[in-house]
C-alpha cells in the first residue's frame, strides 16, 4: 500500500550541541510502509526524534503534509500529535508503571475524545482485542505483563487516537524471536485493516523485508541507499546495505559475516564508509559520493555498479563466470531470495 505523503524530512541536519548527528537527509513517509535501516549509532533514532517534532533541525525542513512542522500553531500541533504516534523499542517507555493497561489506554483516549465512562471502557476493550489481548489484562500494571504484552498495550495506546502514521522505533528488538514474529503479524494486520501508515526503524533488513515496500539505509547520519525494499534485499548497490543483508542469519546455521571496523571515517575525508568498505578506492578517500540514481534506486557510492555486479571487490570479470560466493543475490537453501514485501 502507498498513499499520500504524511511526513517528510527535506535536507534536514540534526544536532546535539555543536556536533551534527544527521546530515542533510531527505526522507518522505507516506501512508504505506517505509523502512529506515541502520546499526546502533547510525542516526536513525535521532532522525525519528526530528520527525516527531522532539528535536528542531539545525537546517532543512520537516513537513507534516504541506506544512512546516516548526510553524504549526497550537491547533496544528495538536492535530500532528494525534496523526503521528510513536511506538518505542520497549513498551514500558510509553506506560506509566503506576497505571493499569486500561487507565493508560483511557488516558490517551480522553486526550482527544470526549466520552462517558462506559463508552471509554468499551473502547479500551475493543483496542485490547485489536492488538490480540484479553480484556482480563486491562487491570494489570506494566510489571505484571510480559514484554510482548507491554508492547501490545503500547500499540493499543497509540491506536487510541486513530493516527494516520505510526513511527515504530525498533518495536521488536527487545523481544524474543517468537514474540517478535507475533508483533510483526499484528502490525501487518493493523496496516491492512486500518489503512495505517508506518515508518519502521530497525537494524534488521529481514524485518523491513516483510513489512515495507520502500526502505532507506542510514550510515553515520546519512542516507546511503534508498529504493524498493525487494531491490535492496536481493541486489544491494551500496556496500553497507550488502553488509547489513549478510548480517542476517542464514538458513542452515551459516553464521553472519561481520564487516570488521565499526567506526565511520572522520568527517570531511571522503566517503564516511570507506574505512569499512572492501570496495574502497582512491576516489573514495578523496571525494564524498553524492546520491545518484542507479538501477531504480538512489545510492551514495562511487562504485555502486561494481557492487551490483555481484563480483568480489578485487575480482576480474571472466565471461561466463559465476558471482563470487557471498556477493551475489542471496538465496536460501531452496534457491529462493529472502522474504520480500507483499505484492
Amino acid at each position: 500500500m502507498t498513499g499520500q505523503e504524511v511526513l517528510a524530512a527535506e535536507g534536514v541536519t540534526l544536532a546535539y550541541g555543536p556536533a551534527a548527528v544527521v546530515h542533510d537527509v531527505t526522507l518522505p513517509v507516506d501512508e504505506g510502509g517505509v523502512g529506515l535501516i541502520g546499526e546502533s549509532g547510525s542516526g536513525k533514532t535521532t532522525l525519528a526524534r526530528g520527525l516527531l517534532g522532539l528535536l528542531r533541525p539545525r537546517s532543512g525542513v520537516i513537513r507534516y503534509g504541506s506544512r512546516d512542522l516548526a510553524s504549526l500553531d497550537r491547533r496544528g500541533r495538536a492535530e500532528f500529535r494525534r496523526a503521528v504516534q510513536p511506538v518505542f523499542q520497549d513498551g514500558s517507555e510509553a506506560l506509566d508503571p503506576r497505571m493499569t493497561a486500561e487507565a493508560s489506554i483511557a488516558e490517551a483516549l480522553t486526550t482527544h475524545h470526549r466520552m462517558g465512562r462506559d463508552e471509554r471502557r468499551g473502547r479500551v476493550r475493543d483496542l485490547l482485542a485489536a492488538v490480540g489481548l484479553d480484556a482480563a489484562l486491562a487491570g494489570r500494571r506494566p510489571h505484571e505483563m510480559s514484554g510482548g504484552q507491554r508492547q501490545r498495550v503500547a500499540i493499543a495506546r497509540a491506536l487510541a487516537v486513530e493516527p494516520r502514521l505510526l513511527v515504530l522505533d525498533e518495536p521488536t528488538s527487545a523481544l524474543d524471536v517468537t514474540v517478535q514474529a507475533r508483533i510483526l503479524d499484528l502490525l501487518e494486520g493493523l496496516a491492512d485493516e486500518r489503512g495505517l501508515g508506518y515508518l519502521l526503524i530497525t537494524h534488521n533488513l529481514g524485518v523491513v523485508g516483510r513489512l515495507c515496500r520502500t526502505s532507506h539505509v542510514m550510515f553515520a547520519g546519512r542516507i546511503v541507499e534508498s529504493g524498493p525494499t525487494r531491490a535492496l534485499l536481493t541486489r544491494p548497490a551500496h556496500p553497507y546495505t550488502l553488509a547489513l543483508r549478510d548480517a542476517v542469519p542464514r538458513l542452515g546455521g551459516e553464521p553472519p559475516r561481520a564487516s570488521g571496523r565499526t567506526e565511520a571515517a572522520p568527517a570531511g575525508t571522503g566517503c564516511p564508509f570507506r574505512l569499512r568498505c572492501p570496495f574502497a578506492a582512491d576516489r573514495c578517500r578523496e571525494e564524498a559520493p553524492a546520491p545518484r540514481e542507479v538501477e531504480g534506486r538512489n545510492v551514495a557510492c562511487h562504485r555502486a555498479e561494481e557492487v551490483l555486479t555481484g563480483l568480489a571487490p578485487d575480482a576480474v570479470p571472466v565471461p561466463g563466470a559465476a558471482p563470487s560466493p557471498g556477493t551475489g543475490p542471496r538465496q536460501d537453501d531452496r534457491g529462493e531470495a529472502p522474504d520480500a514485501p507483499r505484492q
